[in-house]
C-alpha cells in the first residue's frame, strides 16, 4: 500500500476530528430525547460512526507523519 500524501493525510485527519465530533454530540444528545424511534435512530448512528472511525484510524496509519504515535489513546466515552 503507498503511504497517503501529505495533503491527503491533513484531509483524513480533519475528517477523523469531524466524525469523533458528530459522534460525542450523537452520544450526548441521545439522553436529551424521549422519542423511542429518535433515540434508536441516534444509537445507530453513534454505532456506524464508530466503525467508521476504526476504519478511518485503519487508513490513518499510512499517513507520512514522522512523530511516533500513542501506544496508549484515551479511551472514548460511549456510555
Amino acid at each position: 500500500m503507498k503511504p497517503l500524501a501529505p495533503h491527503e493525510a491533513l484531509d483524513l485527519h480533519e475528517i477523523i476530528n469531524f466524525k469523533t465530533l458528530c459522534l460525542s454530540k450523537s452520544k450526548l444528545m441521545q439522553g436529551l430525547v424521549f422519542d423511542q424511534e429518535l433515540k434508536q435512530l441516534m444509537q445507530k448512528d453513534v454505532e456506524q460512526s464508530i466503525q467508521a472511525l476504526a476504519d478511518l484510524q485503519a487508513l490513518y496509519k499510512r499517513a507520512p507523519f514522522n512523530a511516533p504515535l500513542l501506544e496508549r489513546r484515551p479511551d472514548p466515552i460511549l456510555n
